[in-house]
């Protein structure tokens, strides 16, 4: 499922999804941070997280708050495929 972040930071995130979240709930996710950001190509995160907001939002869409717990950057070759 691809879903579209409005912010992101190194503690938690917030997206908008079409799907239902429930707070609590385990999350893992990779994030891709583009070369625009990162001035060095692509970069893959992945990480493990739990949703801790859930609330409702434009377009019939979902928006969702999740707290990163873990994260760890995805190998460059992973970043190839």
């Amino acid at each position: 499922m691809q879903v579209q972040t409005r912010d992101v930071s190194y503690r938690g995130l917030y997206f908008l999804a079409e799907e239902s979240f429930e707070i609590g709930s385990e999350i893992d996710f990779v994030i891709t941070l583009p070369q625009q950001v990162t001035q060095s190509g692509d970069v893959k995160i992945h990480c493990e997280g739990r949703i801790v907001r859930v609330e409702a939002s434009d377009n019939g869409r979902t928006g969702i708050a999740a707290k990163i717990e873990r994260y760890e950057f995805m190998p460059v070759s992973a970043n190839a495929a």
